[in-house]
């Protein structure tokens, strides 16, 4: 039959587009696509039973390589289940690929087992399609190689393969053009007062970024996923959230992804701040006007040239080295408050080679109570969407070969990658360390004050309280495990096998720290 090497075509056509490695969800309909993937010399294959974890982890493994990787599924809705990952990947642009399995054309819109609509599922989420029913086709044609992509191919269930002969090209990657005269002019401006917000950066970038800081010398908000937080020394601003309302700068220069902080969604409605993006995905993060340069961020601050120094004109940063010590007077006096043992967990998690920090509060709460004196650099985050789901399994994938592999996830978003486990199987890190910060459910939505306002039946559903431990988890993967309710009881050794420290923060201590903070004078 003809259509028994289409699988094999389509295998080599990815191997040809650098697309080195596959996480495989195996089905009847997509065997002879794993058969000739197997087959391949050159193909890195993992596998999995579960198809959203699935696309995390790969999507993981391209935040690692920076190359492409592509999930195989079968047909039906083990193809939406990848919906999760596309979008994530999608905001953060990263070469995705989904390799989906499909019946026949003919089955579409007949309701036949196994057979959905998958072409055009992913809507916009991917750069597009290529649907394959024949040997012959075009593939990769409009992909740019930096984003999203989706090969359905159609294929009978009892189709064979031939095996994939030993190839591989170069990731395909489309150069971009970009023109900094704006960011220039931006510049002219600075004496109205300027804040630099460096969000998520890529490791290649970070370099670059430190050095154009350290050369203009203007306050920074630095997210943990910047790699600069710890080295920023003065520079670095605290409290943004009321120390931008105090100081009121006229200009914002964002550098790398959206910002975790309350301070850039309050940008929406200060339509006199003048602000300017640096960004990989384009986007400008903002509804309100505003202008963003896309492209790769060290290259675009390179094309910029010398700026010289600009300075604090505000002199807000005066007032930061004050806020600075009211913080730390306070996580001395409230160590079993989340903020408090946050701050002693960054300070055992820099001798790590890697952390990963999770949404929603570890991320915020680090990037506010975090240790600020040794440099962690190598810090990661899934923030293209902000969503807690598969965070551990792009954990998983993102620090596969790499010993001392710390992260900090929320008990919900821990609880709601429960099988990400598995996948550990096949990859090689020793000395993992996952903290699960335990507060007993989504404690992010009790510091609303809508929430605050609520019924206490309606606050327990909102925030989907629980009593869960996380030992018996731990237990069934083989995992060491920790409890801990203290700040002083911590202690966190590197060992072989993985880790699950399990920290409850002490419920009366947080909300006494949150008062105490919140009655900060500036």
């Amino acid at each position: 039959m003809q259509n028994d090497s289409i699988a094999t075509e389509v295998v080599e056509a990815c191997l040809l587009a650098g697309i080195r490695e596959y996480v495989v969800c195996a089905g009847a309909r997509n065997l002879s696509l794993i058969e000739s993937l197997v087959s391949s010399e050159e193909a890195v294959v993992w596998s999995h039973f579960e198809e959203r974890s699935a696309g995390f982890f790969a999507l993981g493994r391209t935040m690692d390589s920076g190359e492409p990787c592509a999930v195989v599924t079968t047909s039906g809705t083990a193809v939406a289940e990848l919906l999760p990952a596309l979008v994530e990947a999608h905001y953060q642009r990263r070469p995705l690929v989904i390799i989906s399995a499909d019946r026949p054309q003919c089955y579409r819109g007949s309701g036949s087992p196994q057979a959905i609509e998958q072409v055009g599922i992913f809507s916009h989420y991917v750069e597009g399609v290529d649907d394959i029913e024949a040997l012959g086709g075009e593939y990769f044609q409009e992909w740019s190689g930096r984003g999203t992509w989706q090969l359905n191919v159609c294929l009978e269930e009892n189709a064979v393969s031939r095996p994939v002969g030993k190839l591989l090209g170069e990731p395909k990657l489309s150069r971009e053009n970009f023109e900094v005269s704006s960011l220039v002019h931006f510049f002219e401006n600075f004496w109205q007062g300027m804040v630099v917000c460096v969000g998520a950066l890529e490791p290649e970038d970070r370099e670059e970024v430190f050095g154009f800081l350290s050369e203009i010398r203007v306050p920074v908000i630095a997210d943990p996923t910047s790699g600069l937080r710890e080295l920023l020394g003065p520079l670095l601003v605290a409290d943004p959230e009321r120390l931008l309302k105090a100081y009121a700068p006229r200009l914002v220069l964002r550098i790398g992804e959206v910002p975790i902080g309350r301070f850039w969604r309050d940008l929406e409605d200060a339509q006199d701040v003048e602000v300017m993006s640096i960004a990989r995905n384009g986007l400008p993060g903002l509804v309100r006007q505003s202008s963003v340069i896309r492209g790769e961020v060290g290259r675009i601050l390179r094309g910029l040239g010398e700026v010289g120094e600009l300075g604090d004109s505000l002199d807000m940063l005066k007032g930061c080295r004050r806020r600075w010590a009211q913080i730390d007077q306070l996580l001395e006096m409230y160590p079993d408050s989340e903020p408090g043992m946050v701050r002693t967990l960054s300070l055992y998690s820099s001798v790590a080679q890697s952390l990963y920090l999770g949404n929603s509060l570890p991320i915020r709460e680090w990037g506010q109570f975090g240790q600020r004196e040794y440099p962690v650099e190598n810090i990661r985050a899934n923030r293209g969407a902000n969503g807690i789901d598969g965070q551990l399994s792009t954990w998983i994938g993102l620090t596969h070969g790499i010993e001392d592999a710390w992260c900090v996830l929320g008990d919900l978003t821990t609880l709601y990658d429960m099988s990400a486990p598995i996948l550990l199987e096949e990859c090689e890190a020793p000395g993992r360390v996952l903290v699960v910060i335990n507060n007993g459910g989504g404690a992010i939505f009790s510091r609303l004050d809508r929430v605050g306002r609520m019924s206490s039946v309606t606050q327990s559903v909102v925030t989907n309280e629980h009593s869960f431990s996380f030992e018996a988890w731990a237990k069934l993967w083989g995992w060491d495990y920790q409890l801990h309710d203290s700040a002083n009881d911590i202690e966190i050794e590197g060992r072989e096998r993985p880790l699950v420290v399990e920290v409850r923060p002490d419920k009366q201590q947080t909300e006494a720290f949150w008062k105490a903070y919140g009655a900060l004078e500036l």
